[in-house]
């Protein structure tokens, strides 16, 4: 074993489980404070249930030996015969060090879709969602993705660190289930304020910071190629949040804090599926680009109608989506096993793009109904009116709890 490449990836591991902590500030910080822990729970639990999942399933679903490219076997159900084992004869560190590792992407993406249904969704249907989400949608498009027999992976479609596994993903579920779910009460005349503002940047600062080891741990050793991805992933953020503002101060007059955190989040997005494969200056253009798009797609939400309440598809999966194109174009041959940016990688990340969403989007579709259909998907109105604190969790973040407990 490398001890220097297993150290760092042990770190990069502890930095992207501080994501999701990170993700819960950014979002509660966004809804109102009658339902900041319910939106926290939303990630937090994500530790506890996908963190299992992941171990006793997941990880053999993502990368167990290949069934026609499709899904992991479950040769590796409950980590048998990983704990000895070097990850591969190039990569020197322990298999369970990567395991670890590709747990904590696991716990997250199911989290980021939580911005989609904050202050309405009954907690036992996220329960449900969020297992099922996990199993039935990002086991198999890691699997694609990453997996050395993956369809994807063997198409020759790039994903350095998740930008279509994590991101798109995500983003696009997080679409579906606004429109399942419906909009919250009042939605759009009645105003739903973030209630601290604060929480959100600190949110966004944090992850951030822990997107250095999203990023860079994903080259799986302390290296080049690992400083590389760090140093794209920093100037990415830097464009993101810079591009977002300045086309916010050219509409409404203003600079906000909330664009600001906003752009930055957009930048690390649309970096993730580059950030091994470009160099810093095209991380510069992917990030300024990415902060534009999104800001675009943000205001689109309101024309649209649709109620994605923390705008995790506007981010994550038009982020997503447009740092995985412009991956397409500008990967640098050298990176990517002599196959630079042109129209035939470009081509097969749209492949990659449209195949990861479309599985995304229907088998989300499927999974609400069924969750619908068996519990129901949202709290009462007597609820949705209290707050979600008191009446689902019996705690309130700011004061004693109120509500009932209708609709757990």
């Amino acid at each position: 074993m490398d001890t220097g490449d297993t150290a760092w990836l042990l770190v990069c591991a502890g930095l992207v489980m501080l994501m999701t902590p990170a993700l819960a500030l950014f979002y509660g910080g966004m809804v109102q404070g009658k339902n900041v822990l319910s939106t926290f729970m939303h990630s937090f639990f994500a530790l506890g249930l996908v963190s299992v999942q992941f171990v006793l399933v997941g990880y053999s679903l993502c990368f167990g030996p290949s069934w026609h490219g499709v899904i992991g076997g479950l040769d590796f159900a409950g980590l048998s015969g990983l704990e000895d084992a070097a990850l591969s004869a190039d990569v020197k560190v322990p298999q369970l060090a990567f395991v670890a590792f590709q747990c904590m992407f696991a716990v997250i993406a199911p989290a980021l879709i939580s911005g989609a249904y904050a202050e309405r969704m009954r907690f036992s249907a996220y329960v449900l969602f969020t297992l099922g989400w996990t199993t039935l949608v990002y086991d198999p498009i890691a699997h694609w993705s990453w997996q050395a027999d993956g369809w994807l992976m063997k198409l020759g479609a790039i994903d350095f660190a998740g930008g279509t596994v994590v991101h798109l993903s995500s983003g696009v579920s997080a679409l579906v289930v606004a429109l399942v779910l419906g909009k919250r009460r009042g939605y759009p005349s009645t105003r739903h304020p973030p209630h601290d503002l604060t929480m959100t940047v600190l949110g966004a600062g944090i992850l951030w910071f822990g997107w250095f080891g999203f990023n860079a741990g994903s080259a799986l050793g302390a290296n080049g190629l690992a400083a590389r991805a760090l140093l794209n992933t920093h100037v990415a953020a830097a464009a993101g949040a810079l591009a977002w503002v300045l086309f916010e101060g050219a509409r409404i007059k203003k600079v906000t804090m909330l664009g600001f955190a906003s752009g930055l989040v957009a930048g690390l997005v649309a970096i993730t599926p580059a950030a091994g494969f470009v160099s810093p200056m095209s991380a510069l253009a992917i990030g300024g680009i990415a902060g534009a798009v999104c800001y675009g797609a943000v205001l689109a939400k309101a024309r649209l109608g649709y109620d994605d309440a923390l705008d995790a598809f506007g981010v994550h999966g038009v982020g997503g989506a447009t740092g995985a194109l412009l991956t397409g174009f500008l990967a640098r041959a050298v990176d990517n096993k002599g196959l630079g940016g042109g129209l035939e990688l470009a081509g097969n990340q749209v492949i990659a793009i449209a195949a990861a969403g479309a599985w995304a989007a229907i088998v989300t579709f499927v999974l609400l109904k069924v969750i619908d259909l068996v519990i129901g998907l949202r709290v009462d109105a007597e609820v949705e009116h209290d707050g979600l604190d008191g009446a689902l969790h019996g705690e309130s973040a700011y004061g004693s709890p109120s509500g009932t407990a209708h609709g757990t």
